[in-house]
């Protein structure tokens, strides 16, 4: 008849202390992420301090399908020998590996204020899955290198599908809460890929177009196409590149098309195209146009189609 009061109260007895314990391991937990929440915001606020007061705004180079993150190494050797001294440009090269990490090369220098950065994609197979796989992958490239470098303003500048890659991550992964693209500069992209008739739209085309509003409102855009026929630049149509209008004309602040011609206008090698040099220097490194509106000196006016360009 004794028994059951025991037991009831051996049963309280470690009920209190089975409380007692979680209360502990309660107050343990609160502090353990409290402590953790407290850095995780000190970590941030740093961040953002330090991302605040940057005074480098890199230019980001993204490749065209099937060429690597060398592919500008002419164009760079080019503008630091313009530029030599303490102007030079740093080169910071980043590779996004098949299965998604980064490699990183070269070195970014805080001393320059527009160091280069060549991010390339060993998946850069010429199709619109791979364009779109790319620009997702852009994502976290483009916050991985924030989070080492911190810097917020940059400028783009894609040739061939890197131009497409660029679009997409614009329309569908660029945040303006962390970013600030002042300039996109694209090279033979393009936009509506081998169709040679602005009529018909490529899905890639369309999707870009329907996406269009998603773009920065304050971005310049400027396509540039090769050619010395006004018809093709040995590898994309002419018509393909102007296609671009469809999706920038009054989606963003100012969208300039242009065509060179002459030494190195053809496709591959329009990143030596001595016209494509002095305009990367004017309007992404001086960025006149940013102060005083289109550069005419250096922009030629868009050629009248032909009736060869209308078929």
């Amino acid at each position: 008849m004794c028994s059951f009061p025991k037991k009831a109260r051996s049963f309280w007895q470690q009920s209190a202390r089975s409380s007692r314990i979680a209360l502990v391991l309660t107050a343990i937990a609160v502090v353990v992420l409290a402590f953790l929440g407290r850095t995780w915001m000190l970590t941030e606020h740093q961040n953002d301090r330090a991302i605040q007061k940057s005074r480098i705004e890199p230019v980001i180079f993204v490749p065209g399908s099937s060429a690597t993150i060398q592919r500008f190494n002419s164009l760079f050797t080019t503008l630091n020998e313009e530029d030599s001294g303490s102007k030079n440009h740093s080169v910071l090269k980043v590779q996004v590996n098949a299965d998604g990490s980064l490699s990183y090369s070269g070195h970014l220098s805080s001393a320059n204020r527009q160091p280069f950065i060549v991010i390339g994609f060993e998946k850069n197979q010429d199709n619109y899955p791979t364009i779109q796989a790319d620009g997702q992958s852009m994502e976290t490239v483009m916050s991985d290198l924030q989070s080492k470098y911190h810097f917020r303003s940059f400028s783009a500048v894609g040739h061939s599908n890197g131009g497409l890659i660029w679009t997409d991550y614009l329309e569908n992964y660029y945040s303006s809460n962390n970013f600030h693209i002042r300039t996109l500069m694209t090279l033979g992209t393009p936009y509506n890929f081998s169709e040679s008739s602005d009529t018909k739209k490529t899905t890639m085309l369309s999707d870009f177009i329907d996406g269009s509003d998603n773009l920065p409102t304050d971005l310049s855009v400027y396509s540039i196409a090769g050619s010395d026929d006004y018809t093709d630049d040995g590898n994309v149509n002419v018509q393909s590149v102007l296609s671009g209008k469809y999706i920038f004309q009054k989606k963003v602040a100012k969208y300039t098309q242009t065509t060179v011609s002459g030494d190195n206008a053809q496709h591959s090698k329009l990143p030596e195209n001595p016209e494509v040099v002095n305009l990367i220097r004017e309007l992404i490194l001086d960025n006149k146009a940013g102060r005083r509106g289109l550069s005419t000196n250096q922009l030629k006016k868009e050629a009248p189609a032909t009736d060869k360009d209308k078929n």
